[in-house]
């Protein structure tokens, strides 16, 4: 479990394959925190699921920024480790933790006070607004289990090891289900309950991440490591901020589109927000590709391998558009039986309306996976070449052609208008990434000498 991948030599698809599989195997896993949260809240009501499933953009927007910060890290490990650098690997390690818990207190400080306030602002349903904010304050209260495992998972990815945060994800998926069935079911706890055994699963997967990490040669940290140090943490900030503000323009985006449905009839909202909850689900291989391009991309840059670089994310588009067909096919045919999996109420009426919602919703999103997958390799292959900032600025795309679609299109096709908003902010990003690829490629190789840019060994 403790092994690493050198990714800057053999078949670029073959890494990818075998490197994406356990990233798959894993965010699958880590998917049943929010799939199992939904069922077992589902089966106490509506109101709780809509509860539950309305507080996915605000807990994205918190949470990303940490995640953001972490992957940015993870590039400057990936490089080094591909330079075989570990002198500067190591300094890159020890910066990181030191800026991870800065960035805690910070976030966590301003996302419980300002919670309340933005709960009344985004318009939230009055029939479940109270339950929305006990679910968040318990889970903003696990922000630094999760910079934890998102900062450790990306050091042993970036190193070449995905089994161990396979691993991780797997044992904490087993302790939230069985945690989400004692709280919520058998103790009563309602969504309370389910936040709880969230931040239970998230404390695992944390520990087996660090336990593996303390036993890793090559992340042997000395205490010079540990003493701040200005460079390195200007040049991880300059990788982090630049994630962690594109993670948040989305959640931006994704709050305005949340606000516009709100106004909706209340079968419409939960339906929307029934739907919502299988995003992750929807998106696990086109992340997980992504994460395997990125560590990829990162590796080969480190070591000047530019034509290695073109070949990943060559393999990686085209694993893209078939894993998105792949998908959208297995929604569209299975989609309705597993929403209905999280719809339990005393008014039948009232789940049969959210259904029918929700799968309509589900199956708009599914026909554009393919450009979303595209949209996840290429703004991966970039942030791992030390590109963060045309991901960022893609992430101002998905912001206007979200909002504008979302203010515009339901005036001339009524609820549809919603459900085709957040395709064109797919559209829009995914372009723009694809141009910035090629652009940044062009200048590497214009300022590579020729050994550096053909193929080697």
């Amino acid at each position: 479990m403790a092994r690493t991948r050198d990714m800057t030599t053999g078949s670029p698809m073959k890494h990818l394959i075998l490197f994406t599989l356990p990233i798959i195997a894993g965010n699958a896993f880590q998917q049943l925190y929010s799939l199992v949260d939904s069922f077992v809240v589902g089966q106490v009501s509506v109101d709780a699921l809509t509860a539950v499933a309305s507080a996915g953009w605000l807990d994205w927007l918190v949470l990303s920024l940490a995640i953001g910060l972490a992957q940015g890290f993870a590039i400057q490990v990936a490089q080094s480790f591909g330079a075989g650098d570990y002198s500067e690997l190591h300094r890159a390690v020890g910066q990181s933790l030191l800026l991870s818990v800065a960035t805690v207190a910070v976030v966590e400080l301003l996302a419980q006070a300002t919670l309340w306030p933005v709960l009344v602002a985004m318009d939230m349903p009055q029939q479940t607004i109270r339950m929305t904010e006990s679910y968040l304050r318990i889970i903003f209260a696990g922000l630094p289990l999760v910079m934890g495992f998102n900062l450790f998972s990306g050091f042993l990815r970036s190193v070449g090891n995905s089994t161990t945060p396979l691993v991780a994800m797997i044992c904490a998926a087993l302790t939230n289900t069985v945690m989400d069935v004692l709280f919520v079911l058998g103790l009563g706890w309602g969504v309370q309950g389910a936040a709880l055994a969230t931040l239970a699963g998230q404390g695992l997967s944390c520990i087996i991440c660090v336990a593996v990490i303390l036993r890793l040669p090559v992340m042997r940290l000395q205490r010079s490591d540990l003493r701040p140090d200005g460079r390195m943490c200007a040049r991880l900030m300059k990788l982090g901020i630049p994630i962690a503000f594109q993670n948040l323009i989305i959640s931006i985006g994704g709050l305005a589109l949340q606000r516009v449905v709100n106004g909706f009839r209340y079968a419409f909202v939960a339906g929307f927000n029934a739907a919502n909850r299988l995003v992750g689900l929807l998106e696990l291989a086109g992340t997980s590709l992504g994460s395997a391009v990125g560590t990829f991309a990162g590796q080969n840059l480190g070591a000047g391998r530019i034509d290695r670089v073109k070949a990943g994310t060559r393999r990686a588009a085209q694993l893209s558009v078939l894993l998105g067909v792949m998908v959208a096919a297995a929604m569209i045919l299975w989609g309705k039986p597993l929403l209905s999996l999280f719809l339990t109420d005393e008014d039948p009426v009232k789940v049969a309306e959210t259904l029918a919602v929700a799968y309509e919703y589900l199956v708009v999103m599914s026909v554009g996976l393919p450009m979303l997958y595209l949209l996840f390799a290429y703004r991966t292959t970039l942030q791992g070449i030390g590109d963060t900032v045309i991901p960022m600025i893609s992430g101002g795309v998905e912001l206007v052609m979200r909002i504008l679609c979302a203010v515009v299109l339901p005036c001339l096709m009524g609820e549809w208008g919603i459900y085709l908003s957040e395709i064109a902010a797919w559209i829009g990003a995914a372009l723009l990434l694809m141009w910035g690829y090629y652009h940044r490629i062009h200048l590497l190789e214009s300022h590579l000498p020729p050994l550096q840019k053909g193929s080697r060994g």
